[in-house]
């Protein structure tokens, strides 16, 4: 009997998550088996006849199959074999793209309009048809444009394009939830017979083309969604993919890299692919091209010559910036208030003691740390829980004296009756100024209970407030775009920061307090500041920073972040917003590399970590 009629001598096929590879063998070649996992960094041993190996790893490393002793037993499942053939053949197209300037067989913008096929009648930009141009010629894509350059467009053109081609009929997005609306919305106004489209519940529309599903249900409908996939050609989107930028580390990119090798295109869409440095848009591009998007991302930057590695990575991406989107410019401006003696004596208190804890090495740990300092330097009041969860603050005014001999505790659970926030003042004199000009306010405040003593505070100018908890969303913000006795509205960045536009409305915005997630501050950014802007618009976002509080330390760690992102992607205007992040891996969005920063502000030297 021969080698071949014993059947194979490795076997490969997805695990149950499809994020890693079993290889099985038989006893034969159980050394052998042990000497090949050893070849893959993420490699390990099941037993003595099978291993596992992560698939970006193996993807990564085919080349190293080549000294398996019986080449012709290697057997592969059916689904890994068609990701293998196809991952190999994008590595061919990508190494060819790094390697030279001229790339043959490229579709040309002109071309674009005659390939979208006659059911598309949507309005395309010069910039959004060479945005096509430079996808349609890729197997995969990623589009980097700025928030408000019509990227779901561009990705519905895409699809349009590739359904024509038969080569795809049917669309999964994964987007936030305040993204659905946009979705739907041009779904069905760019082709002549909309688009059917679904959101994703505990069922969905079996008759649906385009399916739709956020984030934070990914994980649980994994079963679900890789049936609905493979039951005909598919499309899937990654719309705001910097949501799994923490690859398959996280919930939702793990999810995300799942789901990817099930769809015969992948495309990702968002406006901060780097939010926290290089490897995010490692793990980005790992969704896109498995096994070498990560490896391709690491080379280019392991230099750090930043616009060395931007001229390199250029061919994978596409990007329209806001310059190109011929917007009027947005004024940034940081406004300082100073923290009153009870609020500065309580701050300085609650820093001393933070400093000294314990658990300061922990990153989970030190992100609580930041958002009760976060919250300590907009009130410390907010710190202490009313009867309910999210009751306001209730200020007394005109404010009382300030007891003597009073405990920390309970001044700071009385503090509203001493002391107004200086940065609640600011917002408060900035919305009625703007009021009076008959300009609309979106005001940004990261804590539920900061927007509801906000909404109390202002009370007077008919305040429509949106966060997690709001059960009517849609209302509130037709009663900021439509009431003209609705001349604010107040926000949280995690809610509202992206897949919404207000721009026709609303051309002024202030931040009480923001965190450290870079990416999440330039998409809540672009709610006012949009494609549609008149060219005389005048945009203004002033940002409130408390002196001597953490608020300077998120400063200097997002000024850091831009800039890095500003030079990834050779993009001057994030660059200017220097002067002045969605998947959070903990809390305030603190990544490892702003440790040492707030570390530094609890007065915790670095080498005591």
């Amino acid at each position: 009997m021969t080698e071949a009629d014993q059947g194979p001598s490795l076997h490969l096929d997805f695990d149950e998550t499809r994020t890693k590879v079993v290889l099985r063998t038989t006893e034969r070649y159980s050394n052998d088996l042990v000497q090949l996992v050893a070849r893959f960094r993420s490699g390990g041993q099941l037993g003595p006849l099978a291993a596992v190996v992560e698939l970006n790893d193996l993807l990564g490393g085919l080349s190293a199959l080549l000294a398996w002793p019986h080449p012709q037993g290697v057997e592969w499942s059916p689904s890994l074999q068609e990701l293998v053939t196809g991952v190999s053949q994008d590595a061919q197209v990508v190494e060819q793209r790094l390697s030279t300037a001229e790339h043959h067989g490229e579709v040309s913008p002109d071309e674009v309009p005659f390939l979208l096929g006659d059911e598309w009648k949507g309005d395309l930009s010069d910039f959004q048809k060479r945005d096509l141009a430079k996808l349609m010629s890729l197997r995969h894509g990623a589009n980097f444009s700025v928030p408000g350059a019509g990227k779901t467009r561009v990705g519905l053109a895409l699809y349009a394009a590739q359904k024509v081609k038969g080569e795809v009929s049917r669309l999964l997005v994964v987007c936030p939830k305040s993204a659905y609306e946009s979705w739907q919305y041009e779904s069905a106004v760019c082709f002549r017979h909309p688009l059917r489209p679904d959101v994703l519940g505990r069922s969905y529309d079996q008759w649906a083309e385009i399916l739709i599903v956020n984030y934070e249900r990914l994980d649980r409908s994994l079963t679900m969604l890789s049936s609905w996939l493979q039951a005909g050609p598919s499309m899937i989107i990654l719309d705001e993919a910097h949501r799994m930028k923490l690859g398959a580390r996280g919930t939702y990119g793990s999810a995300c890299m799942a789901l990817g090798p099930l769809a015969r295109r992948r495309l990702i869409l968002t406006g901060t692919p780097a939010p926290n440095g290089a490897k995010d848009l490692e793990n980005l591009l790992g969704f896109v091209w498995p096994g070498h998007g990560q490896r391709t991302v690491s080379r280019a930057v392991a230099g750090g010559d930043l616009a060395y590695a931007s001229s390199v990575l250029r061919p994978l991406f596409t990007r329209t910036t806001k310059q190109e989107l011929g917007l009027p410019p947005m004024t940034t401006q940081m406004r300082y208030v100073d923290l009153p003696p009870l609020h500065e004596e309580i701050y300085t208190s609650l820093v001393g003691g933070e400093g000294s804890s314990t658990a300061r090495e922990d990153l989970s740990s030190l992100g609580k740390t930041a958002l009760r300092l976060l919250m300590a330097a907009v009130c410390p009041a907010l710190l202490v829980e009313g009867a309910h969860r999210y009751d306001p603050l209730a200020y007394q005014l005109p404010p009382l004296e300030v007891p003597q001999g009073g405990s920390l505790y309970t001044l700071m659970q009385n503090l509203p009756d001493h002391e107004m926030s200086p940065k609640y003042k600011e917002a408060a004199l900035i919305v009625a100024e703007n009021a009076e000009r008959g300009r609309k306010t979106l005001v940004w405040t990261t804590f539920v209970r900061s927007l509801t003593t906000l909404e109390k505070l202002l009370g007077k100018f008919g305040p429509a407030v949106v966060y997690g908890g709001t059960p009517d969303r849609e209302e509130q913000l037709r009663r900021f775009r439509e009431d003209p006795d609705c001349m604010v509205l107040i926000s949280n960045p995690a809610t509202l920061g992206e897949g919404i536009s207000l721009h026709q409305v609303c051309h002024d915005a202030v931040y009480v307090d923001r965190d450290f997630m870079a990416g999440r501050f330039l998409q809540s950014m672009d709610r006012i500041h949009r494609l549609g802007l008149a060219p005389d618009t005048d945009t203004t976002a002033t940002v409130l920073v408390a002196r001597n509080t953490i608020d300077e330390v998120v400063k200097i760690r997002l000024d850091q972040k831009l800039e890095f992102m500003g030079k990834i992607l050779d993009d001057p205007s994030v660059q200017q917003l220097a002067d002045l992040e969605e998947e959070p891996s903990v809390a305030a969005g603190l990544a490892p590399s702003d440790m040492e920063a707030l570390l530094s502000h609890m007065g915790t030297p670095a080498s005591r970590r």
